[in-house]
């Protein structure tokens, strides 16, 4: 559920060592080998299984047998890599959206389809700085980031100390902890810290009770700027509806994001 407030605040406006973007980040960067302790996603079937840091002395198990990281250094990105069993692998550059599919799952997470319309939706840029209460995983605040980056800011709350921690360290291994900061605390009780008043520009709400974070993020936000609120039942639509409608929100849109995937071959015997 997305809306916009018709009046805001006062309207305030693990590194690889190459010194370019973080590495999850690397879309751009124009390495095209794998390098020891590069952060990379392996493929195997097709299918992204695990996000590893590559060292010289380790290896990776897969139900084809065991792969020696060695033989990755110096390969390019996306090479198919064989073991002594004659199995093979790919190994690719980390994104947001690969690590989504491997991530270890601490809640329940949003998916590529979610995702993408709730940054678009947002109207977010490099710059932005961006509010997300519900930090669980940490796979939204991984593409928050790219979006905002390099000069934007995530700040990101989670009321479970130990999620909290375990993101906060998945962003440090991911090297945006410049980027996303991860504060524990409980946004439905507490609301965002005052210190973010008239700076947020966009707002994301992912806990049980959405209604309940409407005033304090009303104050965070500038002006004309957009709030999302993700929530899996429409009671909880409804609530958060009437407390946005009390606050001055308008331009109200709910989305429900279904997807179809299609197999096409050639010479399908139908």
């Amino acid at each position: 559920m997305l809306a916009s407030p018709v009046e805001g605040g006062d309207g305030r406006d693990e590194r690889d060592g190459r010194g370019g973007p973080p590495a999850i980040l690397e879309t751009n960067v124009p390495s095209t080998v794998v390098q020891e302790n590069a952060l990379a996603i392996v493929v195997e079937s097709n299918v992204p299984i695990a996000m590893v840091t590559v060292t010289r002395e380790g290896t990776f198990q897969t139900r084809s047998g065991m792969f020696k990281m060695k033989d990755w250094i110096g390969k390019e990105w996306g090479t198919r890599i064989m073991n002594e069993r004659g199995k093979d692998l790919v190994v690719i550059k980390p994104t947001p959206e690969l690590w989504t599919q491997v991530l270890t799952h601490r809640t329940q997470i949003l998916y590529l389809p979610d995702i993408s319309m709730i940054l678009m939706k947002l109207e977010l840029k490099p710059g932005s700085v961006v509010l997300e209460t519900g930090t669980g995983t940490g796979s939204l605040s991984t593409s928050l980031a790219r979006t905002v980056h390099p000069t934007g800011k995530v700040f990101t709350f989670e009321y479970h100390a130990e999620r909290a921690a375990k993101a906060k360290e998945d962003f440090e291994r991911h090297g945006i902890d410049d980027i996303v900061q991860v504060t524990t605390r409980d946004t439905q009780a507490d609301g965002f810290p005052e210190e973010f008043h008239g700076m947020a520009d966009a707002v994301f709400l992912d806990v049980p009770s959405p209604w309940l974070v409407v005033a304090s993020a009303h104050a965070c936000l500038k002006p004309d700027r957009m709030l999302c609120s993700f929530s899996p039942c429409i009671e909880q639509v409804q609530r958060t509806l009437e407390e946005l409608n009390e606050f001055g929100f308008s331009g109200f849109e709910t989305i429900e994001i279904l997807t179809r995937e299609h197999l096409v071959m050639k010479d399908a015997d139908l």
